[in-house]
């Protein structure tokens, strides 16, 4: 994926985790795309912002985002919007409710404030949410949710754990 080329790596850690379980309606564009615009730290925007590829947003922003791949908020990015796209990964702040049609993944330093509504989350521990959580496809009653807990990797013992826990 062409983040790595602004070295900002670990957005792509989790890409390719949840797409075996999600082998639904998927068409021949669904590749993920390269990476198509950056907002860089410094920056500030405000509007209506729509795009088809990859967005990494590093600087502020205030409005609403429509997306039909993925929108990557980095460390220093704080959004205040409501967000629709395929895919979130979120290492900043955001304000606003987050409707992800695939997937949603809050790195460690991640802070929300809002609703997320999503078939599939990932969080490191560390990241914080002030919201609800809705998990299953968008705009239905049930789906095939998936939840993947990810532990320090000095905590083994933690992830295990959790793995082994009943669903309850």
């Amino acid at each position: 994926m062409a983040i790595n080329a602004f070295g900002r790596g670990r957005e792509s850690d989790y890409e390719g985790q949840a797409s075996s379980s999600s082998s639904s309606s998927s068409s021949s564009s669904s590749a993920s795309g390269g990476l198509t615009a950056f907002i860089d730290q410094g920056s500030e925007f405000e509007g209506k912002l729509s795009f088809r590829d990859t967005v990494r947003i590093d600087g502020r922003f205030h409005g609403e985002i429509t997306s039909e791949n993925t929108l990557i908020v980095g460390e220093s990015g704080e959004i205040d919007a409501e967000i629709r796209s395929k895919t979130v990964v979120v290492s900043g702040t955001v304000h606003g409710n987050v409707i992800a049609e695939a997937k949603v993944v809050l790195h460690k330093s991640a802070r929300v404030e809002g609703d997320i509504q999503t078939p599939s989350i990932v969080v490191e521990e560390g990241a914080m949410i002030t919201g609800k959580i809705s998990m299953g496809a968008p705009g239905s009653k049930s789906g095939n949710a998936s939840l993947k807990a990810v532990a320090a990797k000095s905590d083994d013992k933690t992830a295990k754990d959790v793995a082994s826990s009943p669903a309850g």
